[in-house]
């Protein structure tokens, strides 16, 4: 069945000389793979290749079957072009790890729309916001697809409760016996990030690098222990050095 819908390309793999296999992150969908034939062919003038980054929003037609691992394309256009996304290391790498998150948090074919419309419209302030605008953005896109996806961290910091609990997924009173800690600080800023509803509000949370790094450090760890599969991330060194 011929369908039209959006998406986001999270990886693409070589396949066979000609070919490629693209994990693509659909809005009607969820996450598919499409196998793209002799796009890599100098004679193909299909698609153009740098449509299939990571990270590029697309239009598509697609053959969507209700079986089978592999689905295909019938036509592609750019939904967004980008301006400085694929340019600006820091951008990249901040996108990379992104994508790599969602591609890692979402199961094959779960439609997640919600998601989807606040990924897309991520990608495009990530695309059109100055660099100094961008240092939060790792740390709010996890904590927000961890929300879409149902892993909340539940109450508030307070005096009273100035602690992170894993098993629980919440603040709370009583010191935690594992690792990795936030100090008050840590936890007091996690808390704001959890309450931002405008994307401007994020470069108003004041943190440093190694604040940054902590934060993120538990909050991975906490979907770690919930999601029993997200793995080694593999963007996570780049972007740990980029967090300034």
């Amino acid at each position: 069945m011929i369908q039209q819908t959006k998406g986001i390309v999270l990886r693409s793999i070589k396949y066979g000389e000609t070919s490629l296999i693209c994990n693509i992150f659909t809005r009607t969908y969820g996450v598919q793979s499409y196998l793209l034939q002799g796009v890599r062919s100098a004679k193909s003038r299909q698609y153009k290749t740098a449509f299939l980054q990571p990270a590029s929003l697309l239009d598509l037609v697609v053959y969507q079957k209700p079986t089978g691992n592999l689905q295909r394309i019938k036509e592609i256009q750019p939904d967004y072009i980008y301006k400085t996304l694929q340019e600006e290391v820091v951008k990249n790498s901040i996108a990379l790890f992104s994508v790599e998150m969602l591609l890692r948090l979402l199961p094959e074919a779960a439609p997640a729309p919600e998601l989807y419309d606040f990924s897309r419209a991520y990608f495009e302030w990530l695309d059109q916001l100055p660099l100094k605008q961008l240092a939060n953005f790792p740390l709010f896109f996890v904590i927000q697809c961890g929300r879409f996806l149902g892993y909340n961290v539940r109450g508030r910091f307070s005096e009273d409760t100035p602690y992170l609990s894993f098993e629980d997924g919440a603040f709370t009173a009583i010191p935690p016996e594992t690792r990795p800690l936030l100090s008050a600080q840590e936890a007091a800023a996690l808390d704001k990030i959890l309450l931002v509803e405008n994307i401007n509000g994020l470069s108003e949370i004041e943190m440093n690098a190694a604040m940054r790094v902590n934060v993120l450090d538990w909050y991975l760890e906490f979907l770690h222990r919930h999601t029993q599969h997200l793995g080694q991330i593999k963007s996570l060194a780049v972007l740990r050095a980029i967090l300034h």
